[in-house]
């Protein structure tokens, strides 16, 4: 539509003598006018529709004003002649048709950039992050995570080795990057170390942990609900994994397992079954052991600040049997038997 077919348009709808159909068109661009959906344009291009605007008016007050060389004053009783009034209603359709008619333009919004640490120094450092999660980053090593936290998830990149504390929220899985992995937790406390040419591992000291591969990640999964092909992690296990040798992800003991629940560790003439529940109840292990070959077995001990291991080796040789770690992070312990 050009301008003069517009202009005789809007005098048929100022004299009531519209054509079918443009009393509606006139009402819908009326009722656009000023609505902030449509104000879209860049400030260049309304600067340019401003100019072309004033313009209009300059000729339609004046005849060729520009070519005279005339200038156009105007006073507040300058806008209350009919003239300038209809020519100014005119030009604010036409803007309003033009914010409409152009095309948007989407001005893309750049997502904030990642906020990164690094421990150039000799000593680990302690990190807080914006949800109170405490990180101890140790020498040589880099994070990244995302101003405050922002997201649906908490998402950290690693580098190097890094122990996490992380506060409980289950509605905000809090997740760690490395070359090789993902760590999913709710809110515990884990070790991970990615360092480059090395296996990636991730070791649990409390609460449940979810690893799974990187490449091909559901980033949806949570300890709760592990993924396909991922593991679950408890207190006193982890994982290893490198890209030099693939292969299924699985789970052992850390090397110096902790205490989780302590127990009396004092045994008078107590059947070493009951020296290995103890056990595996203070460290969160399970250990396989023949029930029937050490059903006659009894021992008197006193274990103190001995390691896990250290109190395996002092059953082992009172006994004359053997253990070895195994996959899926258990232990199992040999005997056989004892003479009655």
């Amino acid at each position: 539509m050009t301008e003069s077919e517009f202009e005789a348009m809007h005098q048929r709808y100022l004299d009531g003598t519209s054509r079918p159909g443009e009393r509606e068109l006139m009402e819908q661009w009326s009722r656009q006018l000023g609505a902030s959906e449509n104000l879209t344009l860049p400030e260049s291009e309304r600067e340019q529709v401003r100019v072309a605007m004033w313009r209009r008016i300059e000729v339609l007050a004046h005849g060729d004003g520009g070519a005279t060389g005339r200038v156009l004053r105007h006073p507040a009783s300058f806008w209350r002649t009919p003239i300038m009034r209809w020519a100014a209603a005119v030009l604010l359709f036409l803007g309003a048709a033009l914010a409409v008619l152009l095309p948007r333009r989407q001005v893309p919004i750049a997502a904030p950039s990642w906020v990164q640490q690094h421990n150039t120094g000799k000593q680990p450092e302690i990190l807080t992050l914006a949800d109170n999660s405490r990180v101890t980053l140790y020498p040589g090593s880099s994070l990244q995570y995302r101003p405050g936290l922002a997201g649906a998830r908490r998402e950290i990149k690693l580098r190097g080795e890094a122990f996490f504390q992380v506060t409980k929220n289950p509605a905000r899985p809090f997740l760690v990057y490395t070359e090789q992995l993902v760590t999913t937790v709710l809110g515990t406390s884990f070790r991970v170390k990615a360092y480059l040419g090395r296996p990636n591992e991730v070791a649990v000291q409390e609460g449940r942990v979810a690893v799974q591969l990187r490449r091909g990640a559901d980033l949806g999964a949570t300890p709760a609900q592990p993924a396909a092909g991922g593991i679950l992690l408890l207190p006193n296990q982890q994982v290893a994994y490198s890209a030099l040798a693939p292969r299924s992800l699985q789970k052992k003991l850390v090397a110096n397992p902790i205490v989780l629940a302590p127990q009396a560790f004092t045994f008078e003439k107590q059947p070493v079954i009951s020296v290995l529940q103890a056990l595996e109840k203070a460290y969160g292990v399970t250990i396989l052991y023949d029930k029937n070959k050490l059903a006659g077995c009894t021992i008197t001990v006193t274990f103190y600040q001995e390691s896990l291991y250290e109190k395996l080796d002092v059953l082992s040789q009172a006994l004359g049997a053997s253990y070895a770690t195994i996959d899926d992070a258990q232990i199992r312990f040999r005997s056989n038997g004892c003479a009655l």
